[in-house]
C-alpha cells in the first residue's frame, strides 16, 4: 500500500472509535477539541474527542458516556453511528468488553470477530423506516481490511489474538443465566457481549467500515473451573485489557488508509428499494447524509 493510500495525501484518514466499558477516553491525541452533535436521532452517547494521532483525524466517543451513565439497553445506536459518519468518519474501530464463550479464548485475550448473532429483543437497528425502506446486506458485516490491522497491531503489541468468530449480543444488563451460556455454546459462537448490535448494521447503513476488538474479561458462566462472571470480575481485568486497547489503537490507526476495498463504502448503492417519488420529504431530509450521494436533492432554479 503506498503512502498516498495511507493517507499521506491533502485529505487526512479519519478514523471513529467507540470506546467500551473500562474506555471512556483516549491518550495520545493531539489537537483535541471537544464537538457536541445533533442528530434527527437524538443525542448521541456523549460529547465527541477530535483529535489527531500523527495524520490520521481520530474521533472517539464514550459508548456508554463517561462516568458509564448508559447500559447497552439505553444507548442510542443511531445517534451514535450517525454523529461519527457526520463528522467525517469513514471506518469506525469498536472496542468492546466480552466474555469468553471458548476454552481456548482466555481473559485478557483479544479476539476480532468477523461475525455477530443479534440476540437482542427491543432496539431500533435500522435508519430506515418512516416510508423509506432500505434493505443492505450483513453477509459480512466485518471490513476484513481493518480487521486484518487490528489483528497485526494486536499481536505485535504482544497479545494473544484470535482472527474471526462469532459475537453473539444479547440485550442485558444482566449477565446470562448458566442454562443460557451453555446453549449459546452449542449455537457456536465464540464471544458475547452487549453493545455491538445493533452498532454494526447501522455502521454497514451509513456506509462505515467497521470491525470490533472484542476484549475478554471472562468465562461468562459456563465454565466449571472458573467462577462465575461478576462486576468485581470484570472490573479487575477491564482495567487490564484498556492499557491493552490504548497500546493495539496507537499502532492500529496510522496504518488504516483509504479507500476502501471491501464495499463497505457502497453498501446502500442498491439498498434502497421505495421508488423517489414516493419518499416522504420529511423522511428524505433526515437521511439526507446517508442518500445524498444516490439521490440528490433537486433545488429549484432562480
Amino acid at each position: 500500500m503506498t503512502e498516498k493510500r495511507r493517507g499521506a495525501g491533502s485529505e487526512p484518514v479519519t478514523i471513529g472509535v467507540i470506546g467500551g466499558s473500562g474506555l471512556y477516553e483516549m491518550d495520545g491525541l493531539a489537537d483535541v477539541r471537544w464537538v457536541k452533535v445533533r442528530t434527527p436521532f437524538g443525542d448521541p452517547s456523549d460529547q465527541y474527542c477530535v483529535g489527531r494521532l500523527g495524520s490520521h483525524r481520530v474521533i472517539f466517543l464514550a459508548r456508554h458516556g463517561r462516568g458509564h451513565r448508559l447500559s447497552p439497553s439505553d444507548i442510542n445506536y443511531r445517534a451514535n453511528i450517525y454523529g461519527l459518519k457526520s463528522l467525517g468518519a469513514r471506518s469506525v474501530i469498536s472496542v468492546s468488553a466480552v466474555g469468553s464463550m471458548r476454552e481456548e479464548i482466555r481473559p485478557l485475550d483479544i479476539v476480532i470477530p468477523d461475525q455477530f448473532f443479534d440476540h437482542t429483543k427491543r432496539r431500533v437497528s435500522t435508519f430506515f423506516g418512516d416510508g423509506i425502506v432500505g434493505h443492505v446486506s450483513m453477509a459480512e458485516p466485518v471490513c476484513p481490511a481493518l480487521a486484518g490491522i487490528l489483528a497485526e497491531a494486536g499481536h505485535e503489541c504482544g497479545a494473544t489474538v484470535h482472527r474471526g468468530g462469532t459475537y453473539i449480543c444479547i440485550e442485558g444488563p444482566q449477565f446470562s443465566t448458566r442454562g443460557e451460556s451453555e446453549i449459546y455454546r452449542q449455537w457456536g459462537v465464540s464471544v458475547i457481549g452487549m453493545t455491538n448490535m445493533p452498532e454494526a448494521k447501522l455502521a454497514r447503513e451509513a456506509e462505515l467500515c467497521y470491525a470490533t476488538m472484542a476484549l475478554a474479561t471472562d468465562y461468562d458462566v459456563w465454565h466449571e473451573e472458573h467462577e462465575a462472571v461478576s462486576v468485581e470480575s470484570v472490573i479487575a481485568n477491564l482495567l487490564k485489557n484498556v492499557a491493552t486497547a490504548r497500546a493495539v489503537l496507537a499502532r492500529a490507526i496510522p496504518l488504516i488508509g483509504k479507500p476502501c476495498e471491501s464495499g463497505c463504502q457502497d453498501a446502500l448503492a442498491s439498498a434502497v428499494i421505495t421508488n423517489p417519488k414516493a419518499f416522504p420529504p420529511r423522511t428524505r431530509k433526515r437521511l439526507d447524509l446517508l442518500l445524498g450521494r444516490y439521490f440528490p436533492v433537486r433545488r429549484p432554479r432562480g
